[in-house]
C-alpha cells in the first residue's frame, strides 16, 4: 500500500503526512500532560500552567534532540548534505535522543521551578506514549521503521517485499501503554515515579525486540544503538521501582 507522504502544498511549501502526525501527537501529549497535572494537583500543588511551560519546553527539546541523535549516528552522510541536518520534513528523528534531550531539559526546568521530577516525569509519561504511538504512523507513511522480510499473515508490503510493520508493533505498545497509564495506573499509584518506571520498564523491553528486526537500525561497531538505549532505559525503570517501592513500603509499615 503507497500514501503519497506529501499532505498537500501551500503556497509551494510541500506538508508532510509525516510532520502533521507528530504535531498531533505534540498537541495530545501536552493536554495528556495537563489532564495528568489536574488531577495531581491537590495532592502536590502542581499546576496546569507549569505542566504545559514543562511540555512545550520538553517538545523543543525532545524534536532538537531527536534530529541532533539520528544526524550523529549518520554522519557520514550528513556531512556531505549539510544543508539536510535540520530538514526533518523529510524523516529522520531518533525517538531516543529525544528522550534523552527531554530528560535534561525537565530536569533543569523542575530545578529551576522547584518541582518534584518524578511527579513531573509521571504527568508526562502517558502523554508520550500517545505520541510515539501516533508518530509511528509518520514511519509507516514515509516508507521506513520497517522490519525484515517475513511470511506473517501481518506482514505488509514494501518495495516488492513483505516485511514485518515493526512501526505498528511499535505503535500498538505504546497505545496500550498510554492506557494503561492514564486510565488505570494513575488511580493506584502507590509513590512518586510509578508511571515513569513502568513507562521505562515496557517501553525499553518492547522496543529492545522490535528494534531487532528492523532493517534501518542505527550502529555502534556491530551494536544496534537503540538496543543499547532500551536496556539502559530499562534498567533506570527498574531502579526507579525498586527504590520508590521500598520506601513506600517502608513508609507505609510505619504508619
Amino acid at each position: 500500500m503507497y500514501i503519497n507522504p506529501i499532505a498537500f502544498s501551500i503556497f509551494g511549501v510541500e506538508v508532510h503526512w509525516y510532520g502533521i502526525l507528530i504535531a498531533i501527537g505534540a498537541m495530545l501529549a501536552i493536554y495528556t500532560t495537563e489532564k495528568m497535572a489536574k488531577r495531581k494537583n491537590y495532592i502536590n500543588g502542581l499546576y496546569e500552567t507549569v505542566a504545559t511551560d514543562a511540555s512545550i519546553a520538553l517538545l523543543l527539546f525532545g524534536v532538537l534532540g531527536a534530529r541532533l541523535y539520528y544526524v550523529a549516528f549518520e554522519w557520514d552522510y550528513y556531512s556531505k548534505h549539510l544543508n539536510e541536518v535540520f530538514a526533518i520534513r523529510n524523516g529522520g528523528l531518533a525517538i531516543y535522543g529525544g528522550i534523552l534531550a527531554g530528560l535534561i531539559a525537565l530536569a533543569v526546568f523542575c530545578k529551576v521551578k522547584n518541582i518534584n521530577f518524578l511527579t513531573m516525569s509521571d504527568c508526562i509519561a502517558p502523554g508520550l506514549a500517545l505520541a510515539q504511538s501516533i508518530g509511528r504512523w509518520g514511519n509507516f507513511i514515509n516508507g521506513e521503521a520497517h522490519g525484515d522480510v517475513t511470511d506473517v499473515p501481518w506482514a505488509i508490503l514494501v518495495d516488492g517485499q513483505r516485511v514485518h510493520p515493526t512501526f505498528f508493533y511499535e505503535s500498538f505498545v505504546n497505545f496500550v501503554l498510554f492506557l494503561f497509564l492514564y486510565f488505570y495506573l494513575y488511580k493506584k499509584q502507590k509513590f512518586e515515579g510509578q508511571l515513569t518506571s513502568v513507562y521505562f520498564m515496557v517501553y525499553g523491553f518492547a522496543r529492545f525486540f522490535i528494534e531487532g528486526m528492523r532493517t534501518d537500525s542505527l550502529y555502534i561497531g556491530t551494536f544496534r544503538v537503540s538496543q543499547l538505549v532500551s536496556i539502559g532505559i530499562f534498567i533506570a525503570g527498574l531502579f526507579i521501582y525498586i527504590k520508590y517501592h521500598k520506601r513506600y513500603k517502608s513508609n507505609y509499615n510505619k504508619n
